[in-house]
């Protein structure tokens, strides 16, 4: 891994570095935290600087979640709805749900960007309900690089500041990204038995 990023990061610079970054937003093949705290490092072990990462990583995420969020407008609320009518037997879930999920983004959606840039996976992921709910751009893209720029700078910053021990901070980091993603499933299967076993029947008239 250390050699593959010192590599691709020694030939291309910054542009590696928005390249990965803006890939792992979209399909992560590479945590961003190991690119972070690696690119981090290579400032000593380069000349890169600690502001070009933090703006290159920056502007990597924040194209990702412009792809991410134009996938969400695409598939629309229409459309989503159009998928549950076909599947509703299935998915157990009514247009009725859709348009309540709209309503809590609608309301608390720009606090969510915003927050959710903090928390692994759903970093990417809450780009396109943005985008399906039609956020105005100007507010999405303000809301993730504010996000994206904290997280981003406090990562670069602390690998940097441990040089070759940036394992070290990337591994607390998966730490971290374990007790995310196990809160997660519990939460999904809390809701698939909220879903299937819990939820008030409907009235056959």
């Amino acid at each position: 891994m250390q050699n593959f990023l010192e590599e691709v990061i020694n030939q291309f610079g910054y542009a590696a570095i928005i390249i990965l970054i803006a890939v792992e937003n979209i399909f992560p093949p590479i945590p961003s935290e190991v690119i972070l705290t690696f690119g981090g490092f290579m400032t000593a072990a380069s000349n890169m600087s600690v502001t070009g990462v933090i703006a290159a990583s920056t502007a990597g995420s924040v194209g990702g979640a412009v792809v991410l969020y134009y996938i969400g407008s695409i598939l629309g609320l229409e459309r989503m709805k159009r998928i549950i009518l076909k599947y509703d037997r299935w998915l157990r879930l009514t247009t009725a749900d859709v348009d309540k999920s709209y309503a809590w983004f609608d309301k608390y959606g720009p606090w969510t960007v915003f927050f959710c840039r903090f928390i692994p996976l759903i970093r990417s992921l809450i780009s396109i309900p943005a985008g399906m709910s039609k956020m105005k751009m100007p507010k999405f893209l303000l809301l993730t690089a504010a996000g994206t720029l904290i997280w981003n700078t406090v990562l670069v910053n602390l690998g940097a500041s441990v040089g070759e021990n940036w394992e070290d901070i990337a591994g607390v980091m998966d730490v971290y990204s374990n007790i995310v993603y196990a809160i997660l499933v519990i939460l999904a299967l809390a809701f698939l038995a909220w879903l299937f076993y819990f939820r008030p029947k409907k009235k056959v008239k």
